[in-house]
């Protein structure tokens, strides 16, 4: 780089005659080891023809310098140079596109706002728009609970070495510093409302500066769906939407599926935007979608009940507003309500899809209505509502189910609320205890059919634990009436033909079997708690190999919100011949009602022998949250 630091970098050069297009795709989680899967990889360079570097960012893996925070400004900087040296290699033709998934795919976003000549199309998977609204720090203007372990995950993987064979002699030195000027990614703890810091690597509102063809992929099981329709709507480039039924896993591997080749996808879009190639894909229907019909819950489930089909536009031209008059009442909030729900925006286990939903509707208010005919929605259902709260923080989270003749009830999409940002995210305000407000919920992007006999039941709670960090108090929440608004669609979609996907065919079972997801409730503790632990392990070249062990606790006092807790552990280890490397990094998040109480302890292991140790603490106020 410019400043002379070094990345790391995977090239898959086709044996075929070059030159050929490249594509990148940059992660943070180490490519040579902890995360080593070359099977797409090299369908990109053997079917695709394609020359292929997969990058760890800067202060990752075997690069240099030290990763500061979550996509920090620099970069972009660093990405952009790197696609201008693939495009200046003999082997390259000067035209590079760009890929990735998660971290990878809001990367992606990042260097499409500010595009090299050299970049020609990208293709962002599973990404968001939005840091604040939609990623795993904040919902609805509400912290995440069980996902506050990410960042953690990434202080124990960031202190781990360098790969010796691939950094040279000054390995040890690196990884020393490394450890020494290692910064946790915990902003999230002082950054309670949308501003500058989550303005950071978001395209919202900046839409207009994505200046090169986009191919989105998300998933109706995935936490960044809503972002992918709202990218989709504002970008003004050639695009492209596939969105299936998958959690955040590949789509070739998903559960849920039904599960899709999506290398073949990838291939098609590069060839007509980095080879001009007249394949079509820029000629068909600009949406795919995988749209659900009533499938019974299963926190593993293989595969959702509908059809693959092309919608023309978005918003769909025959969709219109079905509203439905709401109930009110009173609620009684409650800490532990919303455990049933999918657990976690990543996957694969233990983080599992939604449970059957009548242990959460038992403590909601709810409504009911029968569904007389086939009724499919497509699109961001919402809430509209008036309440008044006894407290002057309070949340309302709305759960919209399809309820089976047995009373099964399948959650089919949801959202959540901070009262106090009902006007605002960046400038919240508390609410008057007893004052009538006027709010509206959105909820996520969804595609659902409700089967005739079945009831549609849309259920309200003061909060959405461990998905959602509880409120600060048991408050009372007056419903004084409302309308549930649904994006109904008027009849198939226009378009008769099937798109040109290629099946993967077959069954996933067994994906829970090393995996742990429980949930507890300690009668004499008055605590529910939630405990998911999962274990991976990978044989590496040279008789070397990488584990990761994550463990995350969540606990709630039922009648009591704001006594609530998270803790978490995340262990790496990787074996190489000249060392073995251990990290454990500890995490506990603590809160009353008014404030969060902020412990992180790293530990470094160099051939099982204790070789550094490093603490963080923060006491912080709750700023009405």
């Amino acid at each position: 780089m410019a400043d002379g630091v070094r990345l790391a970098a995977t090239l898959y050069l086709p044996e075929t005659p070059g030159p050929w297009p490249a594509l990148v795709e940059a992660y943070p989680y180490r490519k040579d080891d902890i995360s080593v899967w070359p099977d797409d990889y090299r369908r990109l360079r053997d079917e695709g023809d394609y020359a292929v570097c997969r990058l760890d960012t800067r202060g990752t893996g075997t690069s240099d310098g030290v990763a500061v925070a979550e996509y920090p400004p620099g970069e972009a900087d660093d990405l952009c140079a790197v696609i201008e040296w693939l495009a200046a290699q003999d082997w390259c033709t000067g035209a590079v596109g760009m890929f990735g998934t998660s971290y990878a795919g809001f990367a992606t976003l990042h260097v499409g706002m500010r595009p090299p000549p050299e970049l020609k199309a990208i293709a962002p998977i599973y990404a968001t728009d939005d840091r604040y609204t939609d990623d795993i720090h904040f919902g609805g203007g509400v912290r995440k609970a069980i996902e506050f372990g990410y960042p953690l995950y990434m202080v124990s993987m960031n202190a781990l070495p360098p790969v010796p064979a691939l950094a040279g002699e000054g390995w040890r030195e690196q990884w020393l510093r490394r450890i020494d000027e290692l910064l946790p990614w915990f902003g999230s703890i002082e950054q309670q409302s949308d501003g500058p810091f989550w303005r950071q690597g978001s395209v919202r509102p900046d839409y207009d500066l994505i200046r090169v063809p986009t191919m989105i992929v998300g998933g109706w099981s995935d936490i960044y769906r809503s972002a992918a329709f709202r990218l989709f709507e504002h970008l003004e480039v050639p695009k492209r939407l596939l969105m299936g039924p998958w959690s955040h896993m590949e789509p070739n591997s998903s559960i849920p599926g039904p599960r899709i080749d999506h290398i073949h996808e990838l291939i098609r879009w590069f060839d007509r935007w980095l080879r001009d190639a007249d394949n079509g894909i820029d000629r068909e229907p600009p949406i795919v979608l995988f749209a659900r019909k009533t499938t019974r819950p299963e926190p593993d489930l293989d595969a959702y009940e509908g059809e693959w089909r092309f919608e023309p536009a978005w918003p769909p031209e025959r969709s219109r507003e079905l509203r439905l008059a709401l109930t009110g009442g009173s609620l009684a909030v409650r800490g532990d309500v919303g455990i049933a729900g999918h657990i976690r925006g990543s996957y694969p286990p233990p983080y599992g899809l939604a449970l059957d939903q009548r242990t959460e509707d038992v403590h909601s208010l709810v409504t009911d209505w029968p569904v007389q005919r086939e009724l499919e929605i497509l699109g961001v259902p919402a809430v509209e509502l008036t309440v008044r709260s006894s407290h002057t923080v309070a949340y309302l989270a709305a759960r919209l189910c399809e309820v089976l003749p047995d009373g099964t009830s399948i959650l089919v999409s949801r959202g959540i609320l901070n009262l106090t940002h009902r006007e605002s995210h960046t400038d919240p305000e508390p609410l008057a205890p007893g004052e009538l407000y006027e709010v509206r919920i959105e909820l996520d992007a969804t595609s659902w059919t409700f089967t005739p006999g079945s009831r549609i039941r849309m259920a309200i709670a003061g909060g959405d634990w461990p998905n959602a960090w509880p409120p600060p108090a048991a408050a009372t929440l007056m419903v004084d009436g409302g309308a549930v608004l649904l994006p109904e669609l008027d009849g198939p979609s226009p378009i008769a033909d099937p798109p040109p996907i290629v099946p993967v065919p077959g069954r996933i079972d067994g994906v829970g079997q090393y995996a742990t997801w429980l949930i507890e409730r300690d009668v004499y503790r008055r605590e529910t708690r939630v405990t998911v632990h999962g274990a991976v392990h990978n044989e590496l070249p040279d008789g070397g190999f990488a584990r990761h062990d994550d463990r995350v606790r969540a606990g709630v006092t039922p009648h009591e919100p704001g006594n609530a807790w998270v803790e978490s552990t995340a262990e790496y280890e990787v074996r190489w011949p000249q060392v073995t490397a251990r990290t454990v990094a500890d995490l506990t998040l603590r809160s009353d009602a008014g404030t969060y109480v902020f412990d992180l302890v790293l530990e470094v292991f160099e051939n099982g022998e204790p070789l550094a140790r490093r603490e963080w603490h923060s006491t912080v106020a709750r700023r009405l949250q």
